[in-house]
C-alpha cells in the first residue's frame, strides 16, 4: 500500500517533471545562483544544477550549452538593481545609506554568486563576464557614487572638484577587501566609520 507520504513526494516530482518553459528556466536559474553562493565557480556542475532544479540534465544543455552561459544568464537575471540614488540632504547621510543598499547586494545570494565568479574563476572565463558585470555592477555604481557626490556639490558641502573617477573607486574597493581579506561583513557600525572617516574628509567642500 502505498503511503500518504510517498503519494505526495510522487505527485511532486511529477510536477516538477511537467515544468515547461519560463517556468523551468528560472528553476534552472535559481538553482544555478544557488550553487554559485554555497559551492562557488569551481564547484559548479550542469549535474548539480539540474538536480537543484529537479529536472533532467538534458533540459539544462538544451538550453545552455556550456557552464559560462547558464551563470551568465543566472547573473543577469539575479543581480540586484540600484535605481536612484538615496536623497536625504546630505552627503554624509546619503553616501551611508547608499553603501548599506549595496552592503545588502553583496552579500545577498547573487551577490556571493558573483564574487564567486570574480575570485575563482580563471582569465578565459572571467573575459567572458566581464561586459555583463561593467554594465550591471560597476557603471551602476559609479553613476550612483556620482550622482551623491554631484548632489552634495550641488548644495555646497562637497568640493568641486570632488568628482574623479579614484573618489567612487575607494567606497567599492575598501568593502571588496574587507569582505574578502578580512571577513569583514561590514555592519552598520562599520559603515558609519568608513563615512565619517574616509569619505566626508575626502569629498567635504574646504569652506563646509
Amino acid at each position: 500500500m502505498v503511503s500518504s507520504r510517498s503519494a505526495a513526494t510522487a505527485r511532486s516530482q511529477s510536477a516538477a517533471l511537467r515544468r515547461r518553459g519560463p517556468v523551468l528556466e528560472r528553476a534552472i536559474l535559481e538553482a544555478a545562483l544557488e550553487q554559485l553562493s554555497t559551492v562557488g565557480w569551481s564547484g559548479l556542475t550542469m549535474e548539480g544544477v539540474a538536480a537543484g532544479a529537479q529536472t533532467g540534465k538534458a533540459a539544462v544543455y538544451r538550453r545552455w550549452p556550456s557552464k559560462e552561459d547558464l551563470v551568465a544568464d543566472a547573473l543577469q537575471a539575479g543581480l540586484p538593481t540600484l535605481d536612484e540614488a538615496p536623497d536625504h540632504g546630505s552627503v554624509r547621510e546619503d553616501l551611508y545609506e547608499l553603501c548599506r543598499l549595496v552592503r545588502d547586494a553583496m552579500y545577498s545570494r547573487p551577490g556571493f554568486a558573483l564574487r564567486s565568479v570574480l575570485h575563482e574563476c580563471d582569465a578565459a572565463s572571467a573575459e567572458r563576464f566581464h561586459g555583463l558585470i561593467l554594465k550591471g555592477v560597476i557603471e551602476p555604481s559609479y553613476r550612483l557614487f556620482g550622482d551623491v557626490v554631484k548632489r552634495g556639490i550641488r548644495r555646497g558641502d562637497v568640493r568641486p572638484d570632488a568628482t574623479g573617477v579614484l573618489i567612487c573607486d575607494v567606497i567599492p574597493a575598501l568593502m571588496m577587501f574587507r569582505s574578502k581579506v578580512c571577513g569583514s561583513e561590514w555592519t552598520d557600525g562599520e559603515i558609519a566609520e568608513m563615512i565619517d572617516q574616509v569619505m566626508v574628509p575626502l569629498v567635504r567642500s574646504h569652506t563646509g
